[in-house]
């Protein structure tokens, strides 16, 4: 077996691993969810080791999706953490052989806070399953590391279970997309970066531009009006010959023998980076970044320059910053 048909071979496991669980699905499962909605507090996941991992996917779901909950580490737990849990949560365990000593030795004491316990675990009747309230069956026929050791198949299961419960909570609780973005104030931005550029860029006379015939002076005076940090220099079909940005004139009037009255096109930088109009935001962020530039001319397939696109106008001019800043 080469290493594509390997491959293939564990996507196939994994994938019937998670078809067989649709067998599994009970009342248990309805009964967990029905628990977490009648619960005044939150869900509280624990587990250790490649389930702890899909314990803390769950609870970054779950919370993003409108359902409270956080990731509890079993150590941490019999250490102090334990004080986070009220008899208000319900509590998620998950152990694929149920016999997870560090979370085995948690479970009295949070059967003492009067929480309800929801085990995830391959094994019903192991200790974790005879200690939990409700079991919701996530045992697999086989893993698909070869050598049958390492949590492949199981943990796929886990998390996929930890899906169907997140999104059939978002359905009960009625969640919505205007929640969703309550929850991801960040998604602005992402929102914005999948515009097209010509639906954010500055257009027609707010464009700085001068013919490739015009002075220094002349593209001072567009740099100046327009105060958007470059101006364009272009040829009478409206191409893009070069650029003028602020900087470039700090570095001239610095330099000995400045003259307003040189022709631009001596001082500009020719052939400069550009976006076309009908590129995604995200391109023109990713060459800004790349360049460390701050400005962009748009352009359209000829090379023609239809607008000016600015770092504000991608991040929404103020709303977000760089760096901390």
């Amino acid at each position: 077996m080469n290493r594509i048909q390997q491959a293939a071979e564990v996507i196939r496991t994994e994938a019937d691993a998670l078809l067989n669980l649709t067998h599994k699905l009970d009342d248990n499962f309805d009964k967990a969810v029905t628990a977490i909605l009648e619960s005044q507090g939150r869900v509280i996941i624990t587990g250790i080791g490649k389930s702890g991992l899909i314990g803390r996917k769950i609870a970054a779901t779950l919370s993003s999706t409108g359902t409270r909950a956080v990731f509890m580490h079993p150590v941490e737990a019999m250490h102090g953490d334990l004080g986070m849990v009220s008899p208000k949560d319900v509590v998620l365990a998950i152990s694929n052989s149920g016999e997870t000593i560090e979370l085995n030795h948690l479970l009295p004491s949070i059967k003492a806070l009067g929480c309800p316990v929801v085990a995830f675990t391959g094994n019903p009747k192991s200790t974790l399953g005879q200690h939990a309230d409700l079991v919701i069956d996530t045992g697999v026929e086989k893993e698909a590391c070869p050598l049958g050791l390492a949590p492949t198949s199981s943990t796929t299961a886990q998390l996929a279970m930890g899906d169907a419960l997140s999104v059939v909570l978002i359905d009960a609780k009625g969640f919505k997309p205007d929640d969703f973005k309550k929850f991801h104030p960040g998604g602005a931005l992402g929102q914005r970066l999948s515009l097209q550029v010509s639906e954010m860029m500055v257009t027609g006379e707010m464009v700085p531009l001068v013919a490739a015939s015009a002075s220094i002076g002349d593209a001072l005076a567009a740099l100046d009006a327009r105060r958007l940090g470059a101006v364009f220099i272009t040829d009478d079909k409206g191409l893009l010959l070069g650029l003028l940005s602020d900087g470039d004139v700090r570095h001239l009037m610095a330099a000995e023998g400045f003259d307003p009255a040189r022709p631009v096109s001596e001082v500009m930088t020719r052939s400069p980076r550009s976006v076309a109009i009908n590129a995604p935001a995200y391109d023109a962020l990713n060459m800004m970044e790349a360049h460390q530039i701050t400005v962009l001319p748009a352009t359209d397939d000829q090379g023609r320059v239809k607008g000016l696109l600015h770092l504000h106008d991608i991040l929404g001019k103020g709303a977000f910053q760089f760096n901390g800043n």
